[in-house]
């Protein structure tokens, strides 16, 4: 099977050029780019479809370039944004960027060459601007340009579209022909959001080099509503450890709806897909073992399998009524801590499980706090001493989000 079949019985192809003569190009090891902007120190779920097609198509005999978006995040890509990216300083980009990269390794083989790793900040930090547009820019078309999505959107705004903003496509077209001359890369892979840069670069490519190119989008993770998934009431899913726990990370596949737990198997792990197919055709109270199935195998992927036990014995304890897991997430809590503010609202702050304080005050008029087994009625009950026993004081918010609390 070609690999695009796979990814297509997957779910993951939104589009592609010139789809008949890509398909002859896979045929043969083909070395090929995806870009990860670094605007923050982690990747989140949103990266892991277009980590997980790069790793199917490694699989199969392809080679795969990360590009980190050294450069490119010194503009901002204004693709689905209403308004301009905060400016960033080549500081916070580089220290993103040496984050990002030691993430990449958990998910592909970089060994002897099978995968590389490269910053487009080598090369667009240190562009001369009269060179480029004479030698890029009077490649591309204005007019043509404005007919992009993420364009049109941002200029109906009242903000409108910076010139440094337009000029990102030019630099991710750039880096297609960059990693062309290069490394040979072919084909440009990423979400479908970048449909109109891809098309850029491998046209770029197609002019200036006389040379075929090719640009292939995925899907976007989306709820069987057309919500993004991956968004939680802390913020994005990150796939690091210390901004999103792997408890955390769990109990998120785990709680998925019904009608997504296919979709997430196929396109988040590597089971065959007559197994996906098999745990997604389960109904009632039997689809909750196809999501402990989705759930243990996707933060196996992201965390290792070490954490994804951890995990799976930390939910089994709690929702299974043995509530004292030392795999479940804790929040220690001095006495001291206890003595300046002790109130509820307060821990449920500070350990986590609401946003803020006045959330925390929210959601125990809403009645959904619990201390222990007793519900909490009183937004300043003040948390003692006394309260604790040997395995700590269970804090919990809603059906699904806990927290114990261990006195230090």
């Amino acid at each position: 099977m070609n690999v695009l079949d796979t990814l297509r019985e997957r779910g993951f192809i939104a589009q592609t050029t010139f789809e008949e003569d890509l398909y002859k190009q896979l045929d043969e090891p083909t070395t090929f780019y995806v870009g990860f902007d670094p605007t923050a120190d982690s990747l989140h779920i949103g990266h892991y479809i277009p980590i997980m097609a790069m790793a199917h198509m490694q699989r199969a005999g392809h080679k795969p370039i990360a590009l980190m978006g050294g450069g490119t995040a010194m503009i901002g890509d204004p693709s689905g944004k209403t308004d301009m990216r905060k400016m960033m300083t080549t500081e916070t980009i580089d220290h993103n960027v040496e984050k990002i990269q030691k993430q990449m390794s958990r998910f592909l083989d970089f060994s002897e060459g099978k995968a590389i790793i490269v910053n487009n900040g080598d090369w667009l930090r240190h562009l001369n601007f009269i060179e480029f547009m004479r030698d890029i820019g009077s490649l591309f078309s204005v007019n043509k340009m404005l007919t992009a999505e993420c364009y049109k959107a941002r200029m109906a705004t009242d903000n409108g579209l910076s010139f440094l903003e337009f000029t990102y496509m030019l630099m991710q077209s750039y880096d297609f022909l960059e990693l062309f001359h290069r490394y040979g890369c072919r084909l440009e892979m990423g979400g479908n959001d970048q449909w109109s840069n891809m098309l850029g670069g491998a046209d770029l490519i197609r002019r200036k080099d006389h040379e075929n190119a090719y640009a292939c989008t995925f899907q976007l993770l989306l709820t069987h509503d057309g919500r993004k998934m991956g968004k939680t009431e802390a913020g994005a899913l990150w796939l690091d450890p210390e901004k999103t726990s792997p408890f955390d990370f769990y109990q998120y596949w785990r709680n998925v709806d019904d009608r997504d737990v296919e979709k997430c198997l196929a396109l988040l792990t590597f089971l065959p897909m007559d197994e996906v197919r098999r745990l997604g055709a389960l109904e009632g109270a039997e689809i909750n073992e196809a999501k402990k199935v989705l759930a243990y195998e996707v933060t196996k992927l992201v965390h290792g399998e070490e954490e994804a036990k951890k995990a799976a014995e930390g939910a089994a304890s709690l929702f299974g009524g043995g509530a004292q897991s030392a795999n479940i997430p804790t929040f220690e809590v001095t006495r001291a801590q206890l003595q300046e503010d002790g109130r509820v609202t307060t821990l449920l702050h500070l350990s986590g499980l609401c946003k803020s304080r006045s959330d925390a005050r929210a959601q125990v008029t809403a009645g959904a706090v619990l201390l222990g087994d007793e519900k909490v009625t009183d937004v300043n009950l003040t948390v003692t001493e006394d309260m604790f026993g040997d395995d700590g004081l269970m804090l919990r918010k809603g059906k699904k989000n806990y927290c114990r609390l261990l006195l230090k």
